[in-house]
Protein backbone atom coordinates (compact mmCIF):
# COMPACT_ATOMS: atom_id res chain seq x y z
CA UNK A 1 0.00 0.00 0.00
CA UNK A 2 1.27 3.47 -0.85
CA UNK A 3 1.00 6.74 1.00
CA UNK A 4 -0.79 10.01 0.35
CA UNK A 5 0.59 13.20 1.86
CA UNK A 6 -1.46 16.39 1.78
CA UNK A 7 0.90 19.35 1.73
CA UNK A 8 0.48 23.08 2.24
CA UNK A 9 3.18 24.59 0.03
CA UNK A 10 2.85 28.07 1.55
CA UNK A 11 1.78 31.32 -0.10
CA UNK A 12 3.84 30.95 -3.28
CA UNK A 13 7.55 31.48 -2.77
CA UNK A 14 9.55 28.26 -2.34
CA UNK A 15 11.50 30.15 0.34
CA UNK A 16 8.30 30.23 2.41
CA UNK A 17 7.70 26.46 2.13
CA UNK A 18 8.41 24.54 5.33
CA UNK A 19 11.34 22.10 5.33
CA UNK A 20 8.89 19.29 6.14
CA UNK A 21 6.77 20.12 3.08
CA UNK A 22 9.89 20.33 0.93
CA UNK A 23 11.08 16.92 2.12
CA UNK A 24 7.66 15.31 1.52
CA UNK A 25 7.60 16.57 -2.08
CA UNK A 26 11.11 15.20 -2.63
CA UNK A 27 10.06 11.76 -1.35
CA UNK A 28 6.86 11.57 -3.44
CA UNK A 29 6.87 9.94 -6.88
CA UNK A 30 3.54 11.52 -7.88
CA UNK A 31 2.37 15.12 -7.34
CA UNK A 32 -1.28 16.15 -7.66
CA UNK A 33 -2.48 19.74 -7.62
CA UNK A 34 -4.23 22.64 -9.28
CA UNK A 35 -2.21 23.58 -12.36
CA UNK A 36 -1.34 27.04 -10.99
CA UNK A 37 0.10 25.54 -7.80
CA UNK A 38 2.01 22.88 -9.73
CA UNK A 39 3.68 25.68 -11.66
CA UNK A 40 4.71 27.41 -8.41
CA UNK A 41 6.80 24.38 -7.38
CA UNK A 42 7.97 23.38 -10.86
CA UNK A 43 11.71 23.42 -9.91
CA UNK A 44 11.00 20.61 -7.40
CA UNK A 45 9.16 18.30 -9.79
CA UNK A 46 11.90 16.76 -11.94
CA UNK A 47 11.13 13.09 -12.75
CA UNK A 48 7.78 13.20 -10.90
CA UNK A 49 4.49 11.89 -12.28
CA UNK A 50 2.13 14.89 -12.36
CA UNK A 51 -1.64 14.92 -11.87
CA UNK A 52 -2.60 18.51 -12.68
CA UNK A 53 -6.14 19.78 -13.26
CA UNK A 54 -7.97 23.09 -13.44
CA UNK A 55 -10.40 24.75 -11.04
CA UNK A 56 -13.65 22.93 -10.17
CA UNK A 57 -11.98 19.55 -10.76
CA UNK A 58 -10.89 19.08 -7.15
CA UNK A 59 -12.85 15.87 -6.51
CA UNK A 60 -11.53 14.17 -9.67
CA UNK A 61 -7.97 15.28 -8.89
CA UNK A 62 -8.02 14.03 -5.30
CA UNK A 63 -9.66 10.75 -6.33
CA UNK A 64 -6.94 10.19 -8.95
CA UNK A 65 -4.32 10.89 -6.27
CA UNK A 66 -5.90 8.36 -3.90
CA UNK A 67 -6.15 5.77 -6.68
CA UNK A 68 -2.41 6.12 -7.29
CA UNK A 69 -1.67 5.74 -3.56
CA UNK A 70 -3.84 2.61 -3.43
CA UNK A 71 -1.71 1.18 -6.26
CA UNK A 72 1.37 1.65 -4.07
CA UNK A 73 2.68 5.05 -5.11
CA UNK A 74 3.91 7.80 -2.79
CA UNK A 75 1.58 10.66 -3.70
CA UNK A 76 1.69 14.30 -2.61
CA UNK A 77 -1.44 16.43 -2.97
CA UNK A 78 -0.40 20.08 -2.88
CA UNK A 79 -2.44 23.12 -1.90
CA UNK A 80 -1.26 26.70 -1.70
CA UNK A 81 -1.05 28.14 1.80
CA UNK A 82 -2.18 25.57 4.35
CA UNK A 83 -3.90 22.43 3.04
CA UNK A 84 -6.44 22.65 5.88
CA UNK A 85 -7.46 26.26 5.11
CA UNK A 86 -9.59 26.22 1.94
CA UNK A 87 -7.21 23.48 0.72
CA UNK A 88 -7.50 19.77 -0.08
CA UNK A 89 -6.96 18.16 3.35
CA UNK A 90 -10.66 17.82 4.15
CA UNK A 91 -11.64 16.49 0.72
CA UNK A 92 -8.84 13.91 0.70
CA UNK A 93 -9.90 12.64 4.14
CA UNK A 94 -13.57 12.50 3.12
CA UNK A 95 -12.70 10.42 0.05
CA UNK A 96 -10.29 8.17 1.95
CA UNK A 97 -12.87 7.38 4.61
CA UNK A 98 -15.15 5.95 1.92
CA UNK A 99 -12.63 3.14 1.50
CA UNK A 100 -12.60 0.15 3.83
CA UNK A 101 -9.86 0.30 6.44
CA UNK A 102 -7.87 -2.49 4.79
CA UNK A 103 -7.85 -0.64 1.46
CA UNK A 104 -6.83 2.80 2.78
CA UNK A 105 -3.31 4.05 2.08
CA UNK A 106 -1.41 5.73 4.87
CA UNK A 107 -2.17 9.44 5.06
CA UNK A 108 -0.23 12.40 6.44
CA UNK A 109 -1.11 16.11 6.48
CA UNK A 110 1.67 18.70 6.50
CA UNK A 111 0.75 22.29 7.42
CA UNK A 112 1.90 25.35 5.51
CA UNK A 113 2.04 29.12 5.90
CA UNK A 114 -1.39 30.39 4.94
CA UNK A 115 -1.98 33.42 2.72
CA UNK A 116 -3.54 35.29 5.64
CA UNK A 117 -0.35 34.89 7.68
CA UNK A 118 1.84 35.92 4.74
CA UNK A 119 -0.29 38.99 3.98
CA UNK A 120 -0.38 40.02 7.63
CA UNK A 121 3.41 39.89 7.84
CA UNK A 122 3.68 42.13 4.78
CA UNK A 123 1.30 44.68 6.32
CA UNK A 124 2.87 44.72 9.79
CA UNK A 125 0.85 43.16 12.61
CA UNK A 126 -2.89 43.43 11.86
CA UNK A 127 -3.80 40.01 13.33
CA UNK A 128 -2.48 40.56 16.86
CA UNK A 129 -5.97 40.09 18.31
CA UNK A 130 -8.99 37.91 17.56
CA UNK A 131 -9.76 37.64 13.88
CA UNK A 132 -12.16 35.95 11.48
CA UNK A 133 -11.34 34.57 8.03
CA UNK A 134 -14.11 34.62 5.42
CA UNK A 135 -13.99 33.55 1.77
CA UNK A 136 -16.25 35.57 -0.53
CA UNK A 137 -16.41 32.74 -3.09
CA UNK A 138 -19.97 31.48 -3.30
CA UNK A 139 -19.15 28.44 -5.45
CA UNK A 140 -19.45 26.10 -2.44
CA UNK A 141 -21.09 28.36 0.17
CA UNK A 142 -24.41 30.23 -0.23
CA UNK A 143 -23.93 33.99 -0.59
CA UNK A 144 -26.55 34.73 2.05
CA UNK A 145 -24.59 32.68 4.60
CA UNK A 146 -21.35 34.49 3.70
CA UNK A 147 -23.03 37.86 4.29
CA UNK A 148 -24.44 36.64 7.62
CA UNK A 149 -20.99 35.53 8.78
CA UNK A 150 -19.45 38.87 7.76
CA UNK A 151 -22.13 40.79 9.67
CA UNK A 152 -21.62 38.77 12.86
CA UNK A 153 -17.83 39.09 12.62
CA UNK A 154 -18.20 42.86 12.28
CA UNK A 155 -20.60 43.03 15.23
CA UNK A 156 -18.02 41.14 17.30
CA UNK A 157 -15.33 43.69 16.38
CA UNK A 158 -13.13 40.98 14.88
CA UNK A 159 -10.32 41.84 12.52
CA UNK A 160 -11.66 40.32 9.28
CA UNK A 161 -9.55 38.72 6.56
CA UNK A 162 -11.24 38.21 3.20
CA UNK A 163 -10.11 35.43 0.86
CA UNK A 164 -11.24 35.38 -2.80
CA UNK A 165 -12.49 38.97 -2.56
CA UNK A 166 -13.22 39.50 -6.24
CA UNK A 167 -13.16 37.65 -9.57
CA UNK A 168 -13.98 38.46 -13.17
CA UNK A 169 -17.48 37.00 -12.74
CA UNK A 170 -18.00 38.11 -9.12
CA UNK A 171 -17.34 41.84 -9.02
CA UNK A 172 -20.04 43.19 -6.69
CA UNK A 173 -19.67 40.92 -3.64
CA UNK A 174 -16.80 42.91 -2.13
CA UNK A 175 -18.84 46.15 -2.28
CA UNK A 176 -21.82 44.43 -0.70
CA UNK A 177 -19.60 43.19 2.13
CA UNK A 178 -18.16 46.70 2.58
CA UNK A 179 -21.68 48.08 3.01
CA UNK A 180 -22.47 45.42 5.62
CA UNK A 181 -19.28 46.12 7.58
CA UNK A 182 -19.93 49.86 7.54
CA UNK A 183 -23.03 49.23 9.63
CA UNK A 184 -20.77 48.13 12.52
CA UNK A 185 -17.28 49.53 11.82
CA UNK A 186 -16.01 53.08 11.38
CA UNK A 187 -15.33 54.20 7.80
CA UNK A 188 -11.76 55.09 8.84
CA UNK A 189 -10.99 51.51 9.95
CA UNK A 190 -7.65 50.57 8.33
CA UNK A 191 -7.73 48.08 5.46
CA UNK A 192 -4.72 46.33 3.95
CA UNK A 193 -4.77 44.74 0.50
CA UNK A 194 -1.93 42.38 -0.37
CA UNK A 195 -1.81 40.92 -3.84
CA UNK A 196 0.36 37.87 -4.61
CA UNK A 197 1.91 37.81 -1.12
CA UNK A 198 5.55 36.60 -1.17
CA UNK A 199 5.53 36.14 -4.96
CA UNK A 200 7.60 38.14 -7.46
CA UNK A 201 4.68 40.42 -8.35
CA UNK A 202 3.64 41.16 -4.75
CA UNK A 203 1.91 44.51 -4.19
CA UNK A 204 0.60 46.24 -1.08
CA UNK A 205 -2.08 48.88 -0.64
CA UNK A 206 -3.23 50.50 2.60
CA UNK A 207 -6.65 52.13 2.58
CA UNK A 208 -9.69 52.37 4.85
CA UNK A 209 -13.12 50.81 5.03
CA UNK A 210 -14.74 53.81 3.42
CA UNK A 211 -12.61 53.65 0.28
CA UNK A 212 -10.81 50.31 -0.17
CA UNK A 213 -13.06 48.95 -2.93
CA UNK A 214 -11.74 51.73 -5.21
CA UNK A 215 -8.37 49.92 -5.22
CA UNK A 216 -7.21 47.10 -7.51
CA UNK A 217 -8.55 43.86 -5.99
CA UNK A 218 -8.73 40.42 -7.62
CA UNK A 219 -8.62 36.69 -6.84
CA UNK A 220 -4.91 36.92 -6.00
CA UNK A 221 -5.61 39.57 -3.35
CA UNK A 222 -6.14 39.12 0.36
CA UNK A 223 -7.94 41.89 2.23
CA UNK A 224 -7.49 42.49 5.97
CA UNK A 225 -9.91 44.87 7.73
CA UNK A 226 -8.96 46.04 11.22
CA UNK A 227 -10.92 46.15 14.46
CA UNK A 228 -11.84 49.30 16.40
CA UNK A 229 -8.30 49.59 17.84
CA UNK A 230 -6.33 48.96 14.65
CA UNK A 231 -4.21 51.88 13.42
CA UNK A 232 -1.70 52.78 10.71
CA UNK A 233 1.71 54.29 11.42
CA UNK A 234 4.70 54.56 9.05
CA UNK A 235 2.92 52.23 6.60
CA UNK A 236 2.48 49.49 9.20
CA UNK A 237 -1.00 48.28 10.14
CA UNK A 238 -1.03 47.39 13.83
CA UNK A 239 -3.79 45.85 15.91
CA UNK A 240 -2.74 46.25 19.57
CA UNK A 241 -3.13 43.17 21.72
CA UNK A 242 -3.41 45.31 24.85
CA UNK A 243 0.12 45.60 26.18
CA UNK A 244 0.64 48.77 28.28
CA UNK A 245 3.77 50.47 26.89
Amino acid sequence: MGKITVIGIGPGSIADMTPRAHEAINKADTIAGYNTYIKLIEPLLKNKNIIGTGMMQEIDRCQMAIDEAVKGHKVAVVSSGDSGVYGMAGLVLELLLRLSVKDRPEVDIIPGISAVNAAAAVLGAPLMHDFAVISLSDLLTPWELIKKRAAFAAQGDFVIALYNPKSRKRVEHIEEIRQILLQYKDALTPVGIVRAATRNNESVTISDLGNFTKENIDMFSLVIIGNSNTYVEDNFIITPRGYKI
